[in-house]
C-alpha cells in the first residue's frame, strides 16, 4: 500500500465560524487561499540554472563582513551579516551554487518575511519559473507563494499523520512533476515556542556513501514518482487545480551546476523501479529509503525562529516537518511560507 503522501504543505482550516480575514493577526494576508478551476498540465521547459553562472570562489556572496559557518561536513552552511532582500544578481547566482554544494543555506535575523509578496516572488523567480501547487492553495493573488499553515483549528484533524506513529515524512518537494524543484526558499511567519522544526538531509552524501559497485548497478535505472496519493489524502478534492500525474525519473540524478550525483528516490512519492518486478523493486527502494533516512552523518535539524530563512536545493536534499508541537490553544500557530522555483527535468 502506498503511504499517505503529504509533503510539508498547508493545512486547510476546518469548517469554522472564524473569519481569518477579520483577525488582527499580522500575517493574515499570508493565510491559505483557494482559487477554484481546473488548469492544464504543466509543460516541460528547458532550465538555465543560475548556479552554473556563479563564480565557485563566491567573491560576491562571501565578501566583506559575511561569515560562513559549516553546520556539518556533509550538509548545511549558515551565513551571517548578510540580508537576502538586498542580494545582487551575482550574489543570487552564487547562493544557488552554494545551496547546490551544501544542500541547505541558513540565514538568521532576516527582514525577508516583511518585504511583501511582490518582492518575495521576484526574489524566487531569479532561480527559475515558480511552481504552483496541484493542491491549489496559495496566498490571495499570489499563486506562486505557498503557505504551510497549522493552528488550533486546522490541527484538530490531521489526515497526514493520524494513522502514523510519528510525523516523519521524508521527501523532495513534488518529485512527481516533470521539471523538478530547484533552489527553494522557506521561512516562518509565526512559529510555536517549542517544536515544529524541519529536518533536512543530503542525498548527495547518501549517494557517495554507497559502494562503487552498487552505484554502478543503480546507474541508468528509472523509477516512477506519483502525485496521486497526495491528492487522495486530502479532503476537498474539488480544490485541486490540476489532475495528478505520474512521472519517470532516474534513480541517480546529476546536478547541472556542480556535476555531482545524488539519489533521487523518496518514500513519499516514489513508487516502483521501471521494468522490475514488484518484489525486486520494493527490496531495492526500501533499502535506499532506509539508507537515506537513517544516515545521521548527512542530517541536520533546523529550529525556526523569527527572521530565519532557509534556502535549500530540492535536487540534492530531502526534508521532513515535525508536527510535534501542541495546537490546543488559540495562540499556537505554525505559519511558514515556501517559494518553489522549478529546475531542469532530472537527468
Amino acid at each position: 500500500m502506498a503511504p499517505a503522501a503529504l509533503e510539508e504543505t498547508q493545512q486547510r482550516p476546518a469548517e469554522t465560524s472564524i473569519d481569518y480575514t477579520k483577525t488582527e493577526y499580522k500575517y493574515a494576508r499570508y493565510l491559505p487561499y483557494f482559487t477554484p478551476g481546473l488548469q492544464a498540465p504543466l509543460e516541460e521547459f528547458k532550465h538555465d540554472d543560475p548556479g552554473s553562472r556563479a563564480n565557485p570562489s563566491y567573491p560576491a556572496l562571501l565578501s566583506g563582513h559575511v561569515k560562513a559557518i559549516e553546520i556539518t561536513p556533509n550538509i548545511g552552511t549558515e551565513l551571517h551579516n548578510i540580508q537576502l532582500s538586498s542580494l545582487s544578481s551575482a550574489q543570487k547566482d552564487e547562493l544557488a551554487l552554494l545551496a547546490a554544494e551544501r544542500g541547505v543555506v541558513i540565514f538568521r535575523d532576516q527582514d525577508f518575511a516583511d518585504i511583501g509578496p511582490e518582492k518575495q516572488r521576484e526574489f524566487g523567480r531569479h532561480f527559475g519559473p515558480l511552481h504552483v501547487h496541484q493542491m491549489g492553495g496559495h496566498i490571495k493573488d499570489f499563486p506562486e507563494i505557498l503557505p504551510v499553515y497549522r493552528d488550533f483549528v486546522s490541527g484538530a484533524k490531521d489526515n497526514e499523520i493520524s494513522n502514523n506513529v510519528s510525523s516523519i515524512k521524508w521527501h523532495s518537494d513534488m518529485s512527481y512533476e516533470v521539471n523538478g524543484m530547484g533552489t527553494t526558499i522557506f521561512y516562518p511567519l509565526e512559529v510555536p515556542e517549542s517544536g515544529g522544526d524541519t529536518l533536512y538531509l543530503s542525498t548527495t552524501a547518501a549517494y557517495e556513501h554507497l559502494s562503487e559497485d552498487f552505484r554502478d548497478r543503480l546507474a541508468g535505472l528509472k523509477a516512477t514518482h506519483s502525485g496521486f496519493s497526495q491528492a487522495a489524502v486530502h479532503d476537498h478534492r474539488d480544490r485541486y487545480i490540476r489532475d495528478p500525474i505520474e512521472t519517470e525519473h532516474p534513480i541517480i540524478r546529476t546536478h547541472p551546476a556542480t556535476g555531482k550525483k545524488s539519489l533521487y528516490v523518496n518514500r513519499l512519492y516514489t513508487r516502483k523501479i521501471v521494468g522490475w518486478k514488484e518484489e525486486e523493486s520494493q527490496t531495492i527502494l526500501n533499502f535506499l529509503y532506509d539508507h537515506i533516512e537513517k544516515g545521521q552523518d548527512w542530517h541536520i535539524r533546523i529550529h525556526w525562529t523569527p527572521g530565519t530563512v532557509v534556502v535549500y536545493d530540492n535536487r540534492v536534499t530531502q526534508h521532513s516537518a515535525l508536527r510535534d508541537f501542541r495546537v490546543h490553544e488559540a495562540k499556537t500557530r505554525r505559519h511558514m511560507i515556501r517559494i518553489t522555483p522549478q529546475a531542469e527535468r532530472p537527468y
